[in-house]
């Protein structure tokens, strides 16, 4: 993705330092996703990308890497049906997208996970069936629509838990209505941290994205959180941080934030 979009106002000469750019200023980046096991339920949470896009629409994306979701799935011992819960942080492209795969047979779009009800804030679907000018080119129809028809669609439509383990908190300055997971794990928190702090570049608060819908939105939600997240020193898992998988963080005397810790999530379970 283009390293200008990923940092919004911050010049480039602080934020390259942290993520490099090449000759077209892309930076690279991943789409992690996560899978809970608590014994009962096997929730996964976001999809990325998919493949159900052509040629054109890839181009602009430069994907890289020989990871994808049910390959990385099968290699921890899981197929797409024992998935009994998806959880998307939020209906962008690369959040949402790989939850359907096209039926080359048919030309029909389908679940991947057929046993899984899929879960996504009620502000969320609201805004993806309605978008801004902003985000209508993150709203594609064909990951969302099918959703509404297969049957497997639930909506959250407040702060909840989905299990007595995993707390779901809406925030609203990347998108309207976005899913932040909070998971208990024996004594440790586990924040999945979506696109509200999208890679541990980002944690400095003037850090955001030219995608945040919001972005004032953002800086509130984010001192809010990690004010709380070094107190309580809660792990965050990234999503978009291609070298930095988790960590914990900590406050400056200058009143922003810093990384504690890095770490990967198998180091801690």
């Amino acid at each position: 993705m283009d390293g200008g979009a990923m940092f919004g106002v911050v010049p480039k000469i602080l934020w390259g330092k942290l993520c490099p750019a090449d000759e077209n200023n892309f930076c690279n980046w991943a789409m992690r996703c996560l899978l809970i096991d608590d014994g009962e339920k096997r929730i996964l949470i976001d999809t990325g990308i998919g493949d159900k896009q052509d040629e054109k629409f890839f181009s602009k994306f430069h994907l890289n890497g020989k990871d994808n979701l049910t390959n990385s799935l099968a290699i921890n011992g899981y197929e797409a049906n024992d998935i009994t819960d998806v959880i998307f942080t939020h209906l962008h492209f690369d959040h949402a997208g790989g939850a359907l795969i096209l039926n080359k047979d048919n030309g029909h779009t389908e679940l991947i996970f057929k046993n899984a009800t899929h879960w996504v804030s009620s502000q969320q679907w609201n805004c993806a069936l309605n978008p801004n000018r902003k985000e209508k080119a993150s709203f594609l129809k064909e990951n969302i629509l099918p959703l509404e028809t297969s049957g497997h669609l639930s909506f959250i439509e407040k702060d909840t838990f989905l299990t007595p383990d995993i707390f779901l908190k809406l925030v609203y300055g990347h998108t309207a209505g976005q899913i932040i997971p909070f998971i208990k794990y024996k004594d440790k928190t586990i924040v999945f941290m979506g696109d509200m702090i999208a890679s541990s570049a980002h944690i400095p608060i003037p850090y955001v994205m030219g995608y945040d819908v919001h972005p004032l939105t953002v800086i509130e939600e984010k001192e809010f959180f990690l004010a709380e997240a070094a107190e309580k020193q809660y792990i965050l898992f990234f999503e978009h941080d291609l070298n930095v998988e988790c960590c914990t963080v900590y406050k400056t005397e200058k009143n922003d934030f810093c990384v504690r810790s890095a770490f990967n999530l198998n180091d801690i379970i």
